[in-house]
């Protein structure tokens, strides 16, 4: 994990540069991809879709008070957002598109006053700092 200055136009910028957007799904896609057969099923896309934490403590939620069947009903929520035409797996395509959403909407929620912000290494966010880093160095 790093400390990392980011605004909206930092995430909004690497999901606008569709080269360095896909290849940085795509990849994320081809690690979850452990049958290697082009789609994620559920089981292959449930350690990531539970990373994402979207319950816990320091939110106000305790992981605990939250029923194992609702929690499964959660995590089957989020995969089937991916999963847009209901098939059961999701192909790169589908994959793609909710990334893009869901990085767009964390670009808005951040809006343009820079933040500080924990990111994970190897995460979409760290990817799209490192990238906007390089671009400065570049134009300097």
């Amino acid at each position: 994990m790093s400390v990392e200055i980011l605004d909206g136009s930092t995430v909004r910028s690497f999901v606008e540069d569709e080269g360095a957007f896909n290849s940085s799904v795509d990849g994320r896609f081809a690690a979850l991809d452990a049958d290697r057969d082009g789609l994620l099923t559920y089981a292959e896309m449930a350690g990531e879709l539970m990373s994402l934490r979207v319950l816990e403590k320091h939110f106000g939620v305790d992981e605990a008070a939250v029923p194992a069947d609702e929690l499964a009903a959660l995590y089957r929520g989020l995969f089937a957002r991916f999963d847009r035409d209901g098939s059961g797996k999701v192909d790169r395509q589908e994959f793609r598109a909710e990334m893009r959403e869901v990085l767009l909407a964390v670009a808005n929620g951040l809006g343009f006053l820079p933040v500080q912000m924990v990111v994970e290494e190897g995460s979409f966010l760290k990817i799209a700092v490192d990238r906007e880093l390089g671009q400065i160095a570049n134009a300097a």
